[in-house]
């Protein structure tokens, strides 16, 4: 297998990469969040049932702000990384073989082997490349042509790499 494909310097791009990779690493954020705000919900609405909410409702009230700020805490991140990112815009390109990943960003390369990828998981623009627990790199499915995007699907799915979504 050798699959070589260019990156434009689409000032969007960097953005994307930004945000797909955070988004996995921020997930957590937003269940834990969604738990406080809920445990918050809960315990205001059983103190004001029982009149005891004097002792209860400022700490019921922390948790539901603090759930709220947990569960925005992503998305500003991401807002963010999408804002800061679109300076570094340059042309680049991948160079996929059966050994490594191999990536070019103006001046700077860099690459991956095969070996040391623990999984990939497919969202609906990048394949997210993990080198053991950590996202590592993405390959941008959209930038590749139909057969080679089947291609490297099929190959990584043979190997066991590919998570489904």
């Amino acid at each position: 297998m050798h699959i070589r494909f260019d990156v434009p310097a689409d000032p969007a791009y960097p953005g994307r990469v930004a945000a797909a990779l955070s988004s996995v690493r921020l997930r957590k954020y937003g269940y834990i969040g969604g738990v406080l705000a809920v445990v918050g919900a809960i315990g205001f609405a059983l103190s004001r049932a029982f009149a005891r909410g004097d002792r209860l409702s400022p700490l019921c009230l922390a948790l539901v702000l603090g759930g709220l700020l947990s569960m925005l805490y992503s998305p500003w991140v991401r807002w963010r990384a999408r804002r800061r990112s679109s300076r570094y815009a340059v042309e680049g390109a991948y160079d996929i073989t059966d050994d490594n990943i191999m990536m070019r960003s103006g001046s700077e390369s860099g690459g991956i082997a095969w070996d040391g990828v623990a999984q990939v998981r497919d969202t609906p623009e990048f394949w997210i490349v993990y080198v053991g627990r950590m996202p590592a790199t993405v390959i941008p499915r959209r930038l590749m042509s139909t057969d080679d995007a089947e291609t490297l699907r099929a190959w990584m799915a043979e190997r066991g790499l590919l998570q489904p979504r």
